[in-house]
Order: C-alpha cells, then structure tokens, then sequence
C-alpha cells in the first residue's frame, strides 16, 4: 500500500475534498496535517452533501481510520458540532482519533483574531476570524493548550492561568476590549471536552502501526500551496504550511515513508480574501465562472474571485510539493467558453518571469502573458473516457501537462463521486 498526500496546488477551494473522497478508499487511514476549521472540503455522496471542516474526508467510510493531526489546531465546540453534524446523518465518529499533542482553539484567540481585524482597517489580511492564527502564535511562543491539557483539568486551569495575565494585558491594554475569565472558558468547554476525551491519543503511534502493517495512510491537504506561511502570498497566507513538507511535522511520519504527492488544481484558478491574483478577472467572465463553478467558500460562503489558470503558479506548486500527479478539477465549467486563457509567464519592467516570484512587493505589478486556446462547446460532465473529451479539451489538458511536466492522472468533471476520469 502507498502513502499518499493530496495537496492545493493553487489558493485552495480547487476541490480536494472529492479528490480526497475519491482516493481515499484506497487507503486505510485517512488524516489532516495542518489548518483548522478556517478550511472546508465538500464531499458529495449520491443527494447527501457533506461539509466538513476538520473531520477527515474518510470519515465517510465506516471502515477507515481518521485521523486528526498534531499540526492541526482545533477548536472544541467547531469540531464537536461537526462531529454530532455527520452522526445525526448516521455516519460513525467512533473511528476518529486526535492527536494529543495538537493545539486547541481558545475563545480568547477568536476574539484576538476579530480585534486585530478591525484594528487593521483596510489593511485587513482577510481572515476567517476563527481564531487560527493567534492559535499558532501562541503554539510558536510556547504558550499553547494541547489537546492533552484538556484531560485534566486542574492542569487546564493552571496554563489558562498563565497565559491569560498575557493575554488579558494584550486584550485591555491594546485593544480596549473586556478581559476573559478562566472560569468561564473552562465552564463553556466542559461539555466539549467530555465528547472529545476518548478520541484523544498518539496519531503518529497509529500511522507508524499502519505502515509496519503493510498499511496505506492518506494526508488529506487543507488551503492551498499559496496560502503557505513560508511559500505562499505572504502576508495574505494561512499560519501553517498546508503544502507537502507540512505533512511530516503536522502528523509525525518521515519524508521517506511519503509514495505519491498529487496536486489538486482547478483549470481555472480562484482565491478567497486579500491578496495579489494576476490573473483575477473582473468582469462578465469572472461572474460566469463564480456562479456556474459556484465558487463560493464552504466555511465562510464568501464569493471567490476567478481567474485564468496562471502556469508560473502552476510550475510553483509542483517544485515545491514535489508533485508526482496532477488531479485537475472543474474542467467542464470552462464548457461554453469559446476561448480559453493559460498564462504562461509574467512581464516585470521590461523582464520576462517564468516563474512565480517569491518577493511580494513585485506581485502585483506582474503582466500575465497568455496563450490562447480554442475552447469546447459540449457538456462533458458524463464523460469517464479520456478519449471521449472533445479534442480542444484535451488539448487543455495537455497544454496544462507541458507547462509543468507532471501528468494530469485525474480529470475532474462534476461534483459527484463518479465524475471524473482517471487516466
């Protein structure tokens, strides 16, 4: 058996969640390595929609394991509303293991989150205001609660102790707001911490049993390789790294033991939030492919912004995920699309750009340089044949390979599970 990533390629949103859904039985334990509940993956079963947030898309088979990753920051109350979300459907939790040693969501980060926001103004980063980042900052400043501090909780009461003289000064000082009590926050996380008890473990023990089993693991990516704290649009990025390399630390397995790193791309591109795009289309076309993709983000319904698919962005991922395959989504929303766009390199004063630019100060000022493409009138959503696309599609499909050399093995046409070809 492989062990497997699947990874965003792009801004996230391209549809990891029935990629992962897809493959997933392919695997014995699925697990999420990064992010928190500011990440959202849809998975379609038959009519039953499924959106999850940090449950692992493999929670959907009752006979694999799920796991919850210590690089993953978890807020109780999101996680267990989830958790009630899919076992009032009639889907088991009861195969669902955290890691013991992943950070834990306080209400203090959510309302940290909301006044840095505001205090921003129009500078704003654009976050969900869950609470992810003042999470991770505490983790990196060794203040954080780990799932394990809920276990016990005197233990609880006295780091909440500690770092609330912290933060409580950072909450009245700074920003004017009203200070948190401990009491309180152990009182509303109570009953939430009684859910989740039995589910807290060592993940990585789980993993390292699987592989000497014989066994394969899947990592279920969430966001996306340019909202990478070190490789993505910086400062307009998440507070983790959702790209490859985040999967050994985020859930405690080494880079030897990873087989395949596929990358999910759309075959047009979109981004929720602040931030340079510089192939974003603001216009008609934009619109269509908003509402007919229905790019609207699953945690926050916030509309996306649309755009060509950009091939230096493309060519980024790939290097630095190591990419092996390609899964490319949504091709048939670019149907009816007389002609299609593929950005192959950006103009900067006067100098030709073959790929992505890591100085921030220079993005958006880029010049997408494009090549043209017949586009395809047919509804291809039934297809499950490579050589039964329309020839302009294909073309699509291998212009796409030749701009980052990695095949595109999988070929996403519609939200259901069997809409897809696999090459």
């Amino acid at each position: 058996m492989k062990n497997m990533i699947v990874i965003g390629a792009q801004w996230g949103d391209e549809g990891k969640g029935r990629i992962t859904d897809m493959l997933a039985k392919t695997a014995d334990v699925v697990a999420r390595f990064s992010g928190g509940n500011n990440a959202g993956h849809t998975v379609i079963v038959g009519k039953e929609r499924f959106e999850l947030h940090l449950i692992p898309s493999g929670i959907l088979y009752s006979e694999k394991k799920n796991l919850i990753g210590n690089g993953v920051v978890i807020n109780p109350i999101a996680l267990v509303s989830e958790m009630e979300m899919v076992e009032n459907r009639g889907v088991s939790t009861d195969n669902l293991f955290i890691s013991e040693n992943a950070h834990v969501i306080m209400p203090y980060h959510l309302l940290l989150d909301q006044l840095e926001e505001e205090r921003k103004g129009p500078n704003k980063i654009g976050t969900t205001k869950k609470g992810i980042g003042p999470a991770y900052t505490d983790k990196v400043a060794r203040r954080g609660i780990r799932m394990s501090d809920l276990l016990d909780e005197e233990i609880l009461r006295k780091k909440l102790m500690l770092n609330l003289d912290f933060t409580n000064l950072l909450i009245t000082k700074i920003y004017g707001a009203d200070p948190v009590s401990v009491d309180e926050i152990i009182e509303s996380y109570r009953p939430y911490i009684a859910k989740l008890t039995k589910h807290i473990t060592n993940t990585a023990i789980i993993i390292d049993e699987c592989n000497k089993a014989g066994k394969g693991v899947f990592f279920e990516g969430a966001q996306g390789t340019l909202l990478d704290i070190d490789y993505g649009t910086y400062p307009y990025v998440t507070s983790s790294n959702p790209t490859a390399g985040g999967v050994c630390t985020g859930s405690g397995i080494g880079p030897v033991k990873i087989d395949e790193v596929i990358g999910v791309a759309k075959a047009y591109i979109t981004r929720v939030g602040e931030g340079p795009f510089p192939t974003e289309l603001n216009n008609e076309l934009g619109s269509f492919l908003r509402e007919k993709g229905h790019e609207y983000g699953v945690t926050t319904g916030r509309p996306r912004r649309c755009g060509w698919f950009d091939g230096p962005i493309h060519r980024h991922g790939i290097r630095v995920n190591g990419l092996t395959q390609i899964a490319l989504t949504k091709l048939d929303i670019l149907s009816g699309v007389d002609t299609l766009k593929i950005c192959t390199a950006y103009k900067y004063k006067g100098e030709i750009l073959k790929d992505f630019p890591m100085n921030q100060n220079i993005i958006g000022d880029l010049e997408p340089i494009y090549e043209e493409l017949p586009g395809w009138k047919e509804d291809i959503s039934e297809i499950r044949a490579y050589a039964d696309l329309p020839e302009n599609a294909r073309r699509y499909v291998e212009f796409i390979e030749e701009l980052g050399g990695v095949k595109v093995s999988i070929i996403g046409l519609g939200p259901e599970r069997d809409q897809a070809i696999c090459r």
